[in-house]
């Protein structure tokens, strides 16, 4: 059971950081982050990157192999 709350928080963590940068897309009126002037010092950006890795290996640290 303690694996699935886990698996919830970081997908929850994900769609939250997803929506964040939804938002700021729209904000910066672009359709892609590759659009932005912003795109190398974004934090919101950062942050979605993160929740993506984070989600993919639940926390865990370390690397990660593509």
């Amino acid at each position: 059971m303690s694996n699935e709350l886990s698996l919830d928080e970081w997908e929850l963590a994900l769609k939250q950081k997803k929506r964040e940068l939804e938002d700021c897309q729209k904000k910066e009126q672009v359709k892609s982050c590759l659009a932005c002037p912003k795109l190398l010092n974004c934090e919101t950006r950062d942050a979605y990157v993160h929740a993506v890795y984070n989600s993919m290996n639940k926390g865990a640290g370390g690397g990660f192999e593509f």
